[in-house]
């Protein structure tokens, strides 16, 4: 029995073999014969498996498009692809902020770098930017993947307590707030952002505390109530240069209230550190880049941070290049910037 058992298994191996081969050829029988060559003759899985294709990890040995054409999308070259999040201090920090109903911008924006920040990284800290006011916003930026309403879910009056005491526990030296847009609300919810800042202040007084706060349709008083919270670096991102903002970002949002957001913190409190963003590879150019830094300097901002945009989903802005320079960090610093970080995986609050 066991002997018909092998035979007749044996036979089903080899009509299923028969089966795929026969499949195989009527789909190669329908192509064009430049790409039966290349499926005949390319690389196959030992190719993988024995290392022979080497990583293309470097800007002079990556042979792909770096500049979207017309009706394509480019695909991520390697320098810019990150690991599977994993290990201890990523599943505890996710365990507690599922626990406590805390939303992080990490997981909301699709960061690149959740791994590394909650993971610990190098130095074994982790880190993470805690979205405040819920995890629906106001507003449809076309490079944002947060979900959207016109009258999202109402404020948590626990979120800036349960925030306070797990920020805390982490012992953390510097921790990085932000926010959904939440245009529902008469002060846009700057007193929940101000008094989650407040009440960790009181639990650790050292702790450093970088608010990335939306533009607050440019209220001065909601403005000045984040200014007095306690807070050590006022952020708020300009996302791109003036000429593609009606492009990029929702239409209640443009260049000039974001900047006059980041002047009168400064205006209110010359002490405080101001800092900005700006995405890359929208279809900007140098020129452009360069006007805006001048701009933002203008407006005394001390901070910036430069890095790649990558497209969330298909449903987003595609990505026009992936810009190869590496001079607008010196450019950042010679115009007066305290610090200028600029990088393909370089996003506002990483490693803050």
């Amino acid at each position: 029995m066991r002997l018909l058992g092998v035979k007749k298994g044996a036979e089903l191996l080899r009509a299923a073999g028969l089966a795929e081969y026969h499949t195989s050829y009527r789909l190669l029988a329908g192509l064009p014969d430049e790409k039966k060559d290349l499926i005949q003759n390319g690389p196959d899985l030992r190719d993988f498996i024995s290392g022979d294709l080497a990583d293309k990890n470097t800007w002079s040995d990556y042979k792909g498009n770096l500049k979207r054409q017309k009706g394509e999308r480019l695909k991520l070259p390697p320098w810019a692809k990150t690991k599977i999040p994993m290990g201890k201090n990523y599943n505890k920090l996710k365990n507690t902020l599922r626990s406590l109903n805390l939303h992080t911008v990490c997981e909301e924006a699709r960061c690149p770098n959740i791994g590394e920040c909650w993971g610990g990284g190098e130095y074994g800290t982790a880190t993470a930017t805690i979205m405040l006011m819920g995890d629906t916003c106001t507003r449809g930026c076309r490079f944002c993947s947060v979900k959207t309403a016109k009258i999202p879910p109402a404020l948590d009056p626990e979120e800036p307590y349960n925030t306070a005491k797990a920020i805390a526990d982490w012992g953390l030296d510097y921790v990085v707030l932000t926010s959904v847009d939440r245009d529902d609300l008469p002060d846009g919810g700057a007193e929940h952002f101000a008094r989650t800042v407040s009440l960790l202040k009181e639990r650790n007084s050292k702790i450093l505390i970088e608010c990335l706060t939306p533009d607050f349709r440019g209220d001065k008083k909601a403005i000045e109530t984040i200014v007095h919270s306690g807070l050590d670096v006022y952020a708020h991102n300009v996302e791109t240069v003036p000429a593609l903002q009606r492009q990029v970002r929702d239409p209640r949002a443009n260049f000039e209230q974001s900047i006059s957001v980041l002047s009168h913190a400064k205006y209110v409190r010359p002490d405080i550190v101001t800092k900005t963003s700006i995405m890359l590879g929208l279809g900007e150019t140098d020129d452009q880049v360069y006007d805006t830094l001048n701009a933002l300097r203008g407006a005394e901002v001390d901070c910036l941070t430069l890095g790649q945009y990558m497209q969330p989903t298909k449903r987003h802005l595609k990505v026009t290049a992936h810009p190869q320079d590496t001079e607008r960090q010196k450019i950042g610093n010679e115009l007066g910037f305290l610090y200028t970080a600029s990088g393909p995986l370089v996003r506002s609050s990483y490693k803050a």
